[in-house]
This record gives C-alpha cells, structure tokens and sequence, in this order.
C-alpha cells in the first residue's frame, strides 16, 4: 500500500503518467498498470483522463490527501527509527543542576538505559546558570536545571514540571501530629534538616521561611537527600523535600510522613529543558529531547491520577 500510494502521489505531482515514469525510473505501461490495479482494489476512479492530461475524481483527491499524509508519516517513522538505532551506540552529555541530579534524573537516566541498554549517559552538575553556559557552549547536549531560560535568545527554554516543597518527617516520633491542615507556624522551633545553601531549593526553603516569620530549630545541613532521609529518624528531626524525590516507596522504606503544607504549595519553581543550536543537533540527541519530555510528560500525567 505504502508504495502504491508513493506513486499515486507521484503521478499526481507531475500531473502526467510519463513523466511520473521517468521520475520513478519504470515504463509508462507499468505505472499505468499499477494506477488501474489501485482504482480496482480501491473500487473507484482516481483519474479523469482528458486527452493526456489527468485530472483528480474527488475520490482521487482524498486519495492524494491520503498518500501525502502518509508519506510525511513514514518519512517521520524513519527519521525517529534512525535517531533511535543511532542511540543504541550514542554517548549523551546532560548537564543538571545538583537539585535535579539528585531529584528528577536518577529516574530519567533509569528509563533511557531500560529502553536503550546500549547508551552511555554522561552526567555534569553546576548552578543552572553554569548549565546554560555549558549548553550554549555545546559541552553538553542539553541541560535540566530547576529554572527556565528566557532572557537568552539562543537557547531554548521547555518547561517540564513545577516543584513544590513538602515537610517530611519520621513516623516514629511524630505519629501524633496534626496532618491536615498542617498550621506552618507549627515549624517555629522544629527540630529540622536543611539542604546546604547555595541551591535553588535551599533558596526557595530560606525564601518560605522569611515570609512566613518561622524559625525552626536547623540541627543539621547536608547537600545530599539520601543522608537527609537516613538521619531524619536519628536526630529526631524534619526537613523539607522538593515533590519531584518524594517516592512512596520511599518513605515507605524509611518510615516516614509526607505532610503537604498549604502555604507552600503556593510557591512552586519550574523545572526546564534547555538546548541550544538545534540545527547542528544530532538526529540522536533530537530524539532523546523529546524522549526526555515525554518521559516528564507520563510522570506529571501518573501524579496527577
């Protein structure tokens, strides 16, 4: 079918059956033959033959219409099935911020190396700022950082998902708390774990804290969220954790309690994509930006059900 219909479209292009001959490299009476086999199978007339001119039925012109569309759609299908044999021996470089390494691409990583177990993932950190830099300079191929870019024209800027904060904090010695509402003011003093400063999400918690006038009692900071969830229970103490690493596994497995707070949820920080000089990008690298996007695009979809 597919490529009866690229010489229909053929025959239609070049509005004559010779020269459609010549374009397709056949004799004039085998293409004629395949045009009336096709008017047979699909039981109408495609042509009306004046002279030796030929002018599309109605039928014909959805037919075309058809044949046009689905030579785009192949000529697509081929282009991803390249970019996606290409990716079997393709080394990709993701720049991220030391947030979103930590958070959102452990998973990501996970789920292009299950669909394609021959790839090479290179991961570099810095400040989203740095990323853009490193992107722009195409020392990777595209970054993740926990901001958008929009004042830099060339690099593109896709945002991928909005980050809230949540207070975590271990069942064992807070089973008695109050979930739902959770009063904010009730971090005044808290026992708590923070981030080290320096990234976007201790930023945001220390901008939070400063509005709402609170003052917890901070006995720890560390740059690492697995040895903030391994010492929440010894130190008898909270944190607060971006939504994109909370897991319930998770905290199954550490026992602990995810505690939304209303006044936070109203603060949320956006998560982008960037690249840059997408006309020297690789058919690969193409291919797994939009893997990416659409890998956050099935995880936003899972959290919202």
């Amino acid at each position: 079918m597919l490529e009866d219909m690229k010489l229909f479209a053929t025959v239609v292009e070049h509005t004559s059956l010779n020269r459609a001959a010549e374009r397709l490299n056949v004799t004039q009476p085998a293409l004629s033959r395949r045009i009336a086999r096709m008017e047979r199978e699909l039981g109408v007339d495609l042509f009306r033959r004046i002279g030796k001119r030929l002018e599309l039925t109605p039928a014909g012109q959805i037919t075309y219409e058809f044949a046009v569309e689905l030579r785009h759609s192949y000529s697509d299908y081929l282009q991803k099935l390249n970019a996606y044999r290409s990716v079997d021996t393709t080394l990709a470089t993701i720049g991220a911020s030391l947030t979103t390494l930590q958070t959102t691409l452990p998973g990501l990583i996970a789920s292009m190396t299950e669909k394609h177990p021959h790839i090479e993932i290179k991961a570099i950190t810095g400040k989203s700022h740095e990323i853009a830099t490193l992107v722009k300079e195409g020392k990777v191929d595209f970054g993740i950082v926990a901001s958008s870019v929009e004042d830099d024209p060339s690099i593109t800027s896709i945002p991928l998902f909005e980050d809230t904060l949540m207070l975590v904090l271990p069942k064992l010695h807070f089973h008695t708390i109050e979930r739902s509402p959770f009063p904010v003011e009730n971090l005044n003093g808290m026992p708590m774990i923070l981030f080290s400063p320096g990234t976007w999400y201790r930023t945001m918690t220390d901008e939070l804290l400063r509005r709402y006038g609170l003052k917890p009692d901070v006995r720890m900071e560390i740059d690492s969220f697995e040895a903030i969830i391994r010492l929440l229970a010894p130190l008898r103490a909270g944190t607060l954790l971006p939504r994109s690493y909370i897991r319930p596994e998770l905290m199954e497995d550490n026992g602990l309690l995810v505690i939304p707070i209303s006044e936070f949820e109203l603060t949320k920080r956006t998560t982008s994509l960037i690249y840059s000089q997408p006309v020297w990008m690789t058919a690969s690298t193409k291919y797994l930006i939009e893997e990416t996007i659409a890998y956050f695009g099935r995880a936003g979809t899972a959290a919202a059900d």
